[in-house]
């Protein structure tokens, strides 16, 4: 790699974690190349970002930003998983360390300045998403409506049985 490459990888870098909210540092061994892809998908799709990182210019790339304090965990073959949402990359990783035990392990993340374990990131990979917050939300909105339009309905409904009943004898 020459300096206008490592220059690149640095700014590359510098951009993606001056967007995100979490970064998750993962160690790999052994993943094929269709594993990676497969991972990058995934955390694409979720409005992520896996980078396999050069230790030392990741060192230098994130010295200045607010992922600075997980600099010390950057040993061996690594990489980054960063998102905007506070969960997205956390959640994406776990499930694919379920997946793949041996060939990867989360090492550490960190948010909003502070360094987060392999357990804290799990409690925060369990937490449900934006998405199903907003639904769950909905859900427990629209019950009373439902159930007070229900009531309002019955003594018409039985009204129209009754009239209903008298039609037919007639």
């Amino acid at each position: 790699m020459d300096r206008v490459q490592k220059q690149q990888f640095v700014d590359k870098l510098k951009k993606i974690s001056s967007d995100a909210t979490l970064a998750v540092l993962v160690k790999y061994n052994g993943l094929t190349v269709s594993d990676a892809i497969s991972l990058r998908n995934k955390m694409r799709f979720a409005e992520a970002s896996y980078v396999v990182l050069k230790n030392t210019l990741a060192r230098i790339a994130l010295a200045e930003t607010k992922f600075s304090p997980i600099v010390d965990f950057f040993k061996g073959q690594t990489a980054l998983a960063v998102s905007q949402s506070p969960i997205a990359a956390a959640k994406i990783a776990f499930e694919f360390a379920k997946e793949f035990e041996e060939k990867f392990e989360i090492v550490a993340g960190c948010m909003d300045g502070s360094v987060l374990s392999a357990a804290e990131l799990k409690v925060l990979a369990l937490l449900p998403s934006v998405d199903e917050l907003r639904a769950r939300i909905i859900g427990v909105i629209s019950a009373p409506a439902q159930k007070i339009a229900a009531v309002l309905c019955a003594p018409a409904e039985q009204l129209a049985r009754v009239f209903g009943a008298y039609s037919s004898k007639g």
